[in-house]
């Protein structure tokens, strides 16, 4: 590349007409809006996540969830949700570079309206009984450790039937949508949907490799199965433990008809991890958000130290190292924008043997706790 300084002929038709240099010629692209390639950094040859590992403790977050009950209506503000978000203090906006994570919270006999948007969501519940999200009519029960569907375009609300507090983790890809911007919003025109059916769609779609032959027609991007229950879940992850000797075992949460993801633009899994074991290192594009469904344990994340436990949320940056050690059988539910990346072609892995140097250890931010139960988090007894 010439010197800045370097002076360049400008005119027309050949003929001389101005000497400039480079700086002047880049000022005079950017007065009209442009810019030289040259003028930009070169790209990394990796991933340079500008998201941070992260962790945020549920003995931290149940008890604010359960004061917002008492502050804020449900119907309250544009949102009409009482959910707290995970704030990655890496990004602007968002708990990933493409995904907001939080915690949101239904008071007993509580109601929050329906509506539908054009990001999809998914729900997975962490303490509560007698609780159901209606999507399109289908009324989905959520027991702990279930996962359920609200995926792009689809009505859904939310309705606790028991006389305890719920919560569950709300996972939603609005900030790639909202990047896209490609968002819409919509509110139901009477409040609450009808109630068609409890469980139509595992009635229909629910049994591992069979489905009926007659009106089984399914032309949504999305899956027909709306509800998983960790009551399936959970043997299934026994039995993959039982059949090897790996520290953990993985299943994802998909489209039983196609055997895709779940949701188009996200992978959401289950990883169980054996008392005392420590998996391998691994890398992946795309951020991670981390949920302790059950276990204690710690993850080795770019050199840091996190140490967790039921309820717990933790991110994994796009293309950082990590390792998970379980003191005790631990189940991980991860949700992450895999899916839109395999789409697009740009998803990768690796796995290595080698052991990350502990270089530090996450502590995260304190304050004042209000003065509220921390509700136990797990399977039911």
């Amino acid at each position: 590349m010439q010197d800045k300084d370097a002076t360049y002929s400008a005119g027309q038709g050949g003929t001389d007409t101005a000497e400039v240099t480079l700086e002047e010629f880049c000022g005079a692209l950017a007065a009209r809006d442009m810019a030289g390639l040259w003028s930009r950094p070169p790209m990394p040859a990796h991933p340079m996540a500008h998201t941070r590992a992260h962790l945020w403790r549920w003995d931290t977050v149940a008890p604010l969830a359960r004061q917002a009950g008492r502050v804020l209506d449900v119907d309250e503000g544009a949102a009409q949700r009482r959910a707290l978000q995970f704030c990655n203090p890496g990004l602007r906006i968002g708990t990933t570079e493409a995904l907001f994570g939080a915690y949101q919270y239904l008071d007993p006999g509580e109601v929050a309206p329906a509506h539908r948007h054009s990001p999809s969501a998914i729900r997975f519940m962490m303490t509560g009984q007698n609780v159901f999200t209606t999507v399109d009519g289908d009324a989905c029960w959520m027991e702990p450790g279930d996962f359920v569907l609200t995926p792009s375009g689809t009505w859904h609300d939310h309705t606790n039937q028991s006389n305890e507090p719920a919560i569950w983790l709300d996972v939603i890809d609005v900030v790639m949508v909202a990047t896209l911007e490609s968002i819409f919003f919509e509110d139901h025109p009477v409040g609450m949907q009808e109630v068609a059916g409890f469980s139509s769609s595992e009635e229909q779609f629910g049994s591992a490799g069979l489905h009926p032959v007659a009106g089984s027609k399914w032309s949504k991007p999305y899956s027909p199965l709306l509800r998983y229950p960790y009551s399936q879940v959970d043997p299934t992850l026994s039995n993959l433990l039982a059949r090897t000797e790996d520290p953990s075992a993985t299943v994802e949460y998909t489209n039983p008809l196609t055997g895709g993801p779940a949701i188009p633009t996200l992978t959401c899994q289950m990883t169980r991890i054996r008392p005392g074991a420590r998996t391998r290192l691994r890398r992946q594009t795309g951020g991670q958000i981390h949920t302790v469904f059950r276990g204690r344990g710690r993850s080795i994340i770019g050199g840091t130290e996190f140490t967790w436990g039921p309820g717990d949320v933790f991110v994994v940056p796009s293309w950082v190292p990590v390792e998970h050690e379980a003191e005790e059988t631990a189940d991980l539910f991860v949700a992450s924008d895999r899916a839109a990346l395999e789409a697009l072609h740009l998803y990768r892995e690796s796995e290595a043997d080698e052991r990350q140097q502990v270089t530090g250890t996450f502590e995260p931010a304190t304050a004042p706790a209000p003065d509220e139960a921390v509700p136990a988090v797990g399977p039911r007894k």
